[in-house]
């Protein structure tokens, strides 16, 4: 089983939860059923929202891959770690009002890092 992989896909997915149940919450509140009507704050959530949705499953696809191909324990932590914290300070720093560039900046860094190592990481043990 991939116990790390299953740690850090669940803490997303708890991540992920609270993103949605933002913008739900702020849909009722201001009865928009359907886009965003213009509204900035509905918006930034829900792009905050879709930015994880489009990001996090890869980077757990990824992790998995790693954990399954053998490496260190403490690699598949620190790989989920970035993959977790880039996530949520991206959206802390997306959704802030006003937006907080640094956290978006750095979140979408260790994310991408995260998959870039992961990439690196997969091709080298898959070509030696």
């Amino acid at each position: 089983m991939l116990e790390i992989t299953s740690l850090y896909a669940g803490l997303l997915a708890l991540l992920f939860l609270w993103l949605s149940a933002r913008v739900i919450v702020y849909r009722r509140g201001n009865k928009i059923s359907m886009g965003d009507h213009g509204d900035n704050s509905l918006l930034k959530r829900m792009r905050a929202q879709g930015n994880c949705a489009e990001y996090a499953p890869f980077g757990v696809l990824l992790l998995a891959l790693v954990e399954m191909s053998g490496a260190p324990n403490v690699a598949v932590h620190l790989l989920g770690l970035m993959l977790l914290s880039g996530r949520a300070l991206h959206a802390w720093g997306f959704s802030a009002s006003p937006p907080v560039m640094n956290g978006r900046v750095f979140g979408m860094v260790l994310t991408l890092s995260m998959i870039l190592l992961s990439a690196v990481g997969l091709l080298l043990h898959s070509a030696f």
